[in-house]
């Protein structure tokens, strides 16, 4: 336990919240009938977690806290393992058990996580440990405890509801007799009744979990690494054989292998039909690997400690080889984490996690004025401004028709489609939050008031500036600015010119706007855009004439662009005359007006 603690508590506060857990944070901060109803149209899923960080936010609302409930749970799952691995196969066997499952990065990942799932995982094991105490004490109050467990448990989330089938397996393979089963039978049938509501209502909800897919060969090899020590290399194999090995013990195999298998197993099987399956949703299953990882190095432990050493001088005996044993397990442990040291500090940054919105907060404080108008896009992105309002407090959200808390909703109710465009029509300039796949003129969101955003912003502005964060995640979540077309502006509906980021210079990220920085630049000259079938380039913006250059179009052309010319066509310059074959963004000397800040969390 004490490994686990030091583990998760390490690096706790990373910096930044990312998206899941900002609805965790904002929404355990609002009232229980804000609360309560909220989870009649979303998250009632997460309805017993929510009302429980409720009460563990209203102590001090802070990343930390935020996040200790997690850490906790964990450190206890490792304690419950470690008592499993004790009545199952001995003091040695638990004590490894629990230090497996703390230095596996799987437990130290969500161990720091503001959602359920390290909960979820504590149930599990607790509830398995007092299946064991029911079948061994046989008595018919022995039951009470363990389905009031496995009740909270998957009250807690809905899909831990598969444990009890692993457990149903766990009896099987046990040969249990039949007032076993019966008891058994009572506690799960009042689970299920408990249950059910949840199940039916959640049901109503299943567009929350609308981008899961169907899991494959690959999400199995992937779990299968991420319940290991070590997702690859010699620790991987070693513990697959250990694995192997341990399924010896009967005993143990009966208990940990139903544990490690079904719910994952009953899960991926309802997937290919339905897709609910992702691996956060068994972390509970890891504690079946690491009990059979155990068990396989006790039972190898055991085999060597009956070998006896003679030599001319000395006789060594069993005791000095099972110290010797013990010895080495714990250089082993040891070994295996520091291995697995790079993957455990990579997860205490918050460039690990799929966002950071405490980086777009800073963005936001860096570059808006009082009164500045923003629009997410999509309005998940408001998150940002939930978690974190410092950021966004001298902004108008243009969009927001009611707030979060008020609507009952998770980020707000939006104006429709045809107020949006005339609220949008009343500014010159409008900051735009949003992830770079998002502004792709290639996607066509099924939200009409989504379409509404894209459409406006393709139309009727155009890029001035953009600022996107330092860490590489999965997607750039970036703060563009907006500003309204001129008259003599031609919309393209596209996107700016994209460059390889390899092979841009320090400071400016890829996919940004290849706006001129010259000091004849249109934005002083007032000179018409160049429109793109006569560069050859998809949106080349407003170019100055240093963009274009006295040696591509003479000194001439240089002085029309200076003096405000009309736009050129391709006829009018010829396609060979500029070499659009040879002219990208970078080959005209575009550059880009994009500041990457560094992360500065906001409180």
């Amino acid at each position: 336990m004490a490994v686990m603690l030091t583990i998760g508590l390490w690096g706790l506060d990373r910096g930044g919240m990312w998206g899941d857990e900002s609805v965790t944070f904002q929404v355990a901060q609002r009232t229980v009938p804000q609360i309560w109803r909220l989870l009649h149209d979303v998250d009632a899923v997460h309805g017993l977690y929510y009302l429980f960080m409720h009460a563990v936010l209203a102590v001090h609302p802070s990343e930390v806290v935020l996040r200790l409930p997690s850490v906790c749970a964990a450190t206890a799952t490792a304690g419950l393992v470690a008592a499993l691995g004790v009545r199952l196969a001995g003091p040695r066997v638990g004590l490894g058990a629990g230090v497996l499952y703390a230095i596996t990065p799987m437990a130290g990942h969500y161990a720091q996580e503001g959602r359920s799932y390290a909960l979820v995982a504590a149930g599990a094991a607790g509830a398995t440990l007092l299946l064991l105490r029911a079948v061994d004490c046989g008595g018919a109050g022995a039951w009470w405890p363990y389905g009031t467990v496995v009740a909270l448990t998957c009250v807690l989330h809905e899909l831990a509801v598969p444990v009890l089938g692993a457990h149903a397996v766990t009896l099987a393979l046990l040969r249990v007799p039949r007032r076993v089963w019966s008891g058994w039978g009572r506690a799960a049938g009042a689970v299920a009744l408990l249950v059910l509501p949840l199940v039916w209502v959640s049901q109503g909800q299943a567009g929350q979990v609308a981008w899961l897919v169907p899991p494959g060969w690959d999400r199995v090899g992937r779990l299968a690494r991420n319940f290991s020590p070590g997702p690859a290399g010699p620790v991987f194999w070693g513990a697959l054989l250990l694995m192997a090995v341990g399924l010896r013990e009967r005993r143990t195999a009966a208990v940990a292998l139903p544990l490690l298998l079904v719910p994952p197993g009953i899960l991926m099987t309802v997937s290919q039909i339905r897709p609910l399956y992702h691996d956060r949703y068994v972390l509970y299953a890891l504690a079946g690997a690491s009990l059979l990882v155990a068990a396989g190095a006790g039972r190898v432990a055991r085999a060597l400690g009956r070998v006896r050493f003679d030599g001319r001088r000395m006789r060594v005996g069993g005791r000095r080889v099972r110290a010797l044993l013990g010895v080495t397990g714990v250089l082993a442990l040891t070994v295996t984490f520091l291995n697995q040291l790079p993957v455990h500090r990579q997860d205490r940054s918050a460039a690990h996690r799929p966002d950071n919105l405490a980086v777009v907060s800073a963005l936001a404080v860096r570059q808006m004025r009082p009164g500045d108008p923003v629009l997410f896009v999509p309005s998940v992105g408001r998150l940002a401004a939930l978690a974190y309002p410092k950021g966004f407090q001298r902004a108008r959200d243009i969009a927001l028709r009611e707030s979060a808390p008020r609507s009952g909703t998770l980020w707000g109710l939006e104006a429709g489609p045809g107020e949006l465009r005339r609220r949008l029509a009343s500014v010159d300039r409008v900051w735009v939050v949003a992830e770079r796949s998002a502004l792709d003129p290639r996607r066509s969101p099924p939200d009409p008031v989504e379409r509404t955003k894209l459409v406006v912003l393709a139309e009727e502005f155009t890029v001035r500036e953009e600022h996107v964060r330092e860490e590489r995640v999965r997607d750039d979540v970036l703060l563009r600015l907006y500003v309204r077309r001129g008259p003599g502006d031609t919309p393209t509906g596209e996107e700016p010119p994209r460059r390889p980021a390899d092979a841009l210079p320090p400071g400016v990220s890829a996919g940004t706007p290849a706006l001129s920085t010259s000091a004849l630049s249109t934005s002083a000259l007032g000179a018409p855009a160049l429109g793109a079938s006569a560069l050859g380039a998809s949106a080349l913006g407003a170019l100055g004439a240093s963009a274009l250059g006295a040696s591509a179009l003479g000194a001439s052309a240089l002085g029309a662009s200076a003096l405000g010319a009309p736009a050129l066509g391709a006829s009018a310059l010829g396609a060979s005359a500029l070499g659009a074959s040879a002219l990208g963004a970078s080959a005209l000397g575009t550059s880009a007006r994009s500041t990457r800040l560094s992360p500065r969390p906001v409180p």
